[in-house]
């Protein structure tokens, strides 16, 4: 499996790329987008869903995982983050790739076991579980590989789950029709 993990921003927007090899994880490509602070906003939105584009291309992905929006102090900003957000789901849909959200806390929570992490923790977390012999950088890289980390490791998980009340649904089907 082959995870792109993007930490939205529209001065900076971090990418990550992960696979599953065996049991293990391993870092295939990071880094970060960043767009010109005199681009108006549709230019540096273009720039950053053709950037994208050009990732999925590169890597073909199994799927795209995208962090949540954080509301702090300044909606403003969060309004933009947003914005960047929907040009990388755009070019997931575009693609036909399945698009997973996750808030920071659940990207810190699977990542350092706790949804409080610091940035400083969260790099040297992702350095570790990737075996990587410096610590990730920038941050929005190191952010953006712990964002398909989360959807890496839960991928199992939720397609246990998925098979589980596949065979609920058959056997309730079957059992409403008097079948075994």
């Amino acid at each position: 499996m082959v995870v792109l993990g993007i930490d939205p921003g529209t001065a900076n927007t971090g990418y990550g790329v992960v696979a599953r090899h065996g049991g293990r994880l391993v870092a295939l490509d990071g880094g970060s987008i960043k767009t010109a602070p005199g681009l108006d906003a549709g230019e540096r939105l273009a720039t950053i869903h053709a950037r994208v584009g050009e990732l999925l291309d590169e890597h073909g992905p199994d799927a795209l995982a995208v962090e949540d929006l954080y509301f702090g102090a300044n909606a403003r900003s969060a309004f933009a983050v947003g914005q960047a957000r929907g040009v990388v789901i755009l070019a997931a849909g575009q693609r036909g790739l399945p698009c997973s959200s996750y808030t920071p806390q659940q990207v810190k929570a699977a990542v350092c076991g706790s949804g409080r992490a610091g940035k400083g923790q969260v790099q040297r977390m992702v350095q570790r579980l990737l075996a990587l012999t410096d610590l990730p950088a920038p941050d929005h890289a190191a952010d953006a590989l712990a964002v398909a980390i989360c959807h890496a490791n839960g991928a199992s998980l939720r397609a246990a789950v998925e098979r589980s009340i596949g065979e609920a649904m058959l056997v309730t089907s079957c059992e409403a029709r008097g079948r075994p």
